[in-house]
């Protein structure tokens, strides 16, 4: 009910008022909560929605599963907030958006829904299929390689003693803990193929938990992912050893879509460079496993292209990222 006074022309009922000081407070309420998702706040976690955020300024980060996504979003989402201060004068922000596992990192490929994204070699290779340009790269090639891990107490001195094991992989197309084992398993006797009895279980985390539990007998996965893996399990990692080695690769890539301006891509791809000039950034990228990033181009993974077309002729047909 709406009446008049003489005084301001108008006035409220008490029913209309209490409705109005509800209405205030769930806008008080809104406001507060809006201010603690921010992505700096404690306890940061990734994106995983499917639809790019509406802010100008704004762009998504992914990393291929570097790690489980939790871990992975406690190591890059504190990366990624030192990259946002040093972008901050510069009007660009930067939003972690982790992946549950790599069939789900290589669909958002496809889809160009990520505008920056950390892919392994064999992604950031055909990620230029999807409309993505290669700027940088992971530094450290001599971590670009695969092992294979047993329990010490298995007695293996060559790799056919794996004949019809059981061997765990994190995905079919990761290249240092899949592609590259494969390749070496076929080169020294072993046909991945045939073999072995692989499985692809989503992340290095339970490729390695499967050979210390025992339902492998074999893991494949990568030196900074072992090394993750035996400062946080020191239990389990105590149970098994490196036994054989692969030969290395061009560390991860950085690409960016191409329809994100050149100026933006060249300030991000400048802020990453320049993460380890001050201790808390070698802090944070030793915790993510990296020396640092360093610019790189189509012709820096020539020898990723020279591998994929030995492992056509050796081991199967590699079909692309929706494989």
């Amino acid at each position: 009910m709406v009446g008049r006074n003489s005084r301001n022309n108008a006035y409220c009922s008490p029913n209309s008022f209490r409705r109005g000081l509800f209405a205030a407070a769930l806008l008080l309420l809104a406001a507060a909560l809006a201010g603690c998702t921010g992505q700096d706040a404690p306890g940061y976690a990734p994106r995983y929605s499917q639809r790019p955020p509406a802010q100008s300024g704004v762009y998504i980060f992914g990393p291929h599963p570097l790690m489980n996504p939790q871990k992975l979003a406690e190591v890059y989402g504190a990366l990624l907030d030192k990259l946002n201060r040093k972008l901050e004068p510069e009007h660009i922000r930067l939003i972690l958006e982790a992946s549950l596992n790599y069939a789900a990192f290589n669909e958002k490929l496809i889809r160009r829904r990520l505008h920056f994204a950390l892919p392994n070699p064999y992604q950031t290779v055909l990620a230029q299929e999807h409309g993505y340009v290669i700027f940088g790269k992971m530094s450290r090639d001599s971590d670009f390689r695969g092992i294979i891990l047993l329990r010490k107490t298995t007695r293996a001195a060559k790799v056919t003693d794996l004949a019809g094991a059981r061997v765990s992989f994190p995905a079919p197309t990761a290249l240092a803990a899949t592609l590259l084992p494969q390749l070496y398993f076929k080169e020294h006797g072993l046909d991945p193929q045939t073999g072995i009895a692989a499985s692809f279980v989503g992340t290095h985390d339970s490729a390695m938990l499967n050979v210390c539990l025992g339902v492998s007998d074999a893991a494949c996965t990568w030196p900074i992912a072992w090394r993750n893996f035996q400062r946080e399990r020191p239990d389990q990692a105590q149970r098994i050893e490196v036994r054989w080695s692969t030969p290395t690769l061009p560390n991860n890539g950085l690409v960016a879509l191409s329809s994100v301006p050149r100026p933006v891509r060249d300030k991000v791809a400048q802020a990453l460079f320049s993460l380890g000039e001050d201790a808390q950034g070698r802090r944070l990228l030793a915790q993510a496993g990296v020396e640092r990033f360093e610019p790189a181009d189509n012709a820096t993974y020539a020898p990723v292209y020279d591998f994929i077309n030995r492992y056509n002729r050796a081991v199967r047909q590699l079909k692309g990222l929706n494989e």
